[in-house]
């Protein structure tokens, strides 16, 4: 038997494992620990498609078991927590929401979920569009989830930067709802985004992956959590200013 074609295979399994711990860590209100599942499943994930090129050992069985194991850690983890979120914001409507989760007229808090619908579409998308095969359209729901799950680590961590209260926004109904709804969109919009598939490692080929890794890690040494969601938008600018550029280098041939 040749191991090594399941190898692939076996750290989409992790990925999965990952998402499911998660689920049950935010069910039970622990949102860091998810936080911290989802960004080991993101580098098992990115890992995943980096050992089947690899290895030469691609194949449909990989790409559906890996939209499947995206499906639950990407998709189903960020709905929850949302709603995990939106359940504890401070203020709807002049009243602590925490005492209207349970209340059968809050259908506000299933708007939570459009987030796990729309990841859904844009995995089953991405299956299909044969012009996402080295780069992206729409954000990938990893960036989505990793997005969304920084939340609760800035809350925890660095609720108070430079004396500015960060809870005041990152814990408002409202606010959660428009990233919601934002971010829904953005999943499934027509985007062009850069992916971080390397075909070889060097610096022309690669000029705006480096750029973006160097920056990216900067932020997070500088910032800490709080980076996370200026990372999640530099990669948007970049990548638009990428296709510019490129759409200028077709013009001018």
């Amino acid at each position: 038997m040749n191991i090594k074609k399941h190898i692939p295979n076996a750290i989409t399994c992790g990925n999965l494992f990952c998402g499911c711990i998660a689920i049950v860590a935010a069910l039970k209100g622990n949102l860091i620990m998810t936080a911290y599942l989802v960004g080991i499943a993101a580098v098992l994930d990115f890992l995943d498609g980096f050992a089947a090129r690899l290895l030469k050992v691609g194949g449909e069985m990989g790409k559906q078991l890996d939209s499947l194991a995206d499906m639950v850690t990407f998709g189903v983890v960020p709905g929850i927590v949302l709603f995990q979120l939106m359940s504890a914001s401070t203020i709807l409507n002049g009243k602590p929401t925490l005492l209207l989760a349970n209340d059968i007229g809050s259908y506000w808090l299933l708007l939570s979920f459009l987030i796990t619908i729309f990841s859904a579409i844009r995995l089953a998308k991405f299956n299909i569009d044969t012009r996402q095969t080295n780069s992206f359209i729409g954000v990938p729901t990893p960036a989505n989830t990793i997005l969304i799950c920084s939340i609760p680590l800035i809350n925890h961590f660095q609720a108070n930067v430079g004396g500015f209260n960060i809870l005041a926004i990152t814990e408002n109904v409202y606010f959660l709802i428009v990233l919601t709804l934002i971010m829904s969109y953005l999943l499934i919009a027509e985007l062009p985004l850069f992916a971080l598939k390397f075909k070889n490692f060097g610096w022309a080929d690669n000029k705006i992956r480096y750029s973006f890794l160097i920056i990216s890690v900067i932020l997070l040494i500088l910032f800490q959590f709080i980076a996370i969601p200026f990372i999640i938008f530099l990669y948007i600018v970049l990548s638009i200013i990428n296709n510019m550029m490129n759409k200028t280098k077709t013009l001018e041939h």
